[in-house]
């Protein structure tokens, strides 16, 4: 890459999983990359510099930085749209999420908040880039997995290891896409430089359309295990579901949960494939996919 592609962009939320590839995956491209963190952060990568986040500035105020990828809670972005005006700020990516459609529905108060915080951070983004001439982009992957660093997955991995099976409620047949980690950072850093993803809204998805017994199933395989199953009839779970939420570690559990095992939650990336080449892997797991 030569300077005049030479490119500078600064990363929020650097230090999430997505963050981390992210990071990497822009340095590796020859970008000049400015991290930011609420705490000063340690690094082998002399590639990436590290800014800390104060009240009202950073270690970097003044440099110029026109992209920005934001992997923070996108409600949470708000509260950085000074420091990126004060950087010189003319492009934008974010992530929200697909949840913002499969949980409308939900009778839990908690993830009716999480739709809520999603559709809100949208908006704001979407509202307070066109006021001041930035170009936007907002990606909603479906559910992320790998490197160990996920929360959906590694509790699935955790769970196997303690029972040495899996529950799966009905036919546990409704329909997942899983986006590998990797991929989720690399359509972030394919579409903070390209020109027709700005001001527009994606969905993020895996390459491999499968049920949630084969998603399960692959993870046992991939852990070395033969899978092995527990079907609980729906209207069990729901009976037990009453004392179960007496134990502070299960009093969020809900009823909603369980039955998305059975709801499809597939979305196509033809928009995202179109506008920025995003190419995502199959649901192949590696040894360090399952280390949880």
């Amino acid at each position: 890459m030569s300077n005049s592609d030479r490119l500078t962009a600064g990363v929020l939320g650097a230090t999430s999983p997505v963050g981390r590839q992210v990071l990497a995956q822009l340095a590796d491209a020859g970008h000049s990359v400015m991290a930011f963190s609420r705490r000063p952060q340690q690094t082998d990568d002399a590639r990436v510099r590290w800014a800390t986040l104060h009240a009202d500035a950073t270690d970097a105020d003044g440099e110029p930085i026109p992209h920005w990828i934001a992997l923070c809670g996108i409600w949470n972005l708000p509260e950085h749209f000074d420091l990126m005006l004060r950087h010189g700020v003319r492009r934008v990516v974010c992530l929200s999420s697909t949840s913002r459609f499969t949980k409308t529905t939900s009778s839990n108060p908690q993830e009716e908040e999480i739709v809520r915080r999603l559709v809100e951070g949208e908006r704001r983004i979407a509202e307070w880039a066109q006021a001041h001439g930035v170009e936007w982009t907002i990606l909603r992957p479906t559910l992320i997995y790998g490197r160990g660093t996920d929360r959906n997955l590694a509790e699935i991995v955790k769970l196997i290891r303690k029972l040495g099976l899996f529950p799966l409620f009905g036919r546990a047949e409704g329909l997942r896409q899983p986006v590998y980690v990797d991929d989720v950072a690399k359509a972030a850093v394919l579409s903070v430089f390209s020109a027709g993803a700005g001001c527009n809204s994606y969905n993020i998805s895996g390459a491999e359309v499968l049920t949630y017994r084969e998603m399960v199933s692959r993870i046992f395989k991939a852990m070395g295990r033969k899978p092995r199953f527990l079907s609980v009839p729906i209207w069990l779970f729901n009976f037990a579901l009453f004392f179960l939420r007496l134990i502070p570690r299960y009093r969020k559990w809900n009823a909603d949960m369980v039955q998305r095992m059975n709801r499809d939650m597939v979305f196509d990336h033809d928009d995202a494939r179109r506008d920025f080449a995003y190419d995502p892997q199959r649901f192949v797991l590696r040894e360090i996919d399952v280390s949880a």
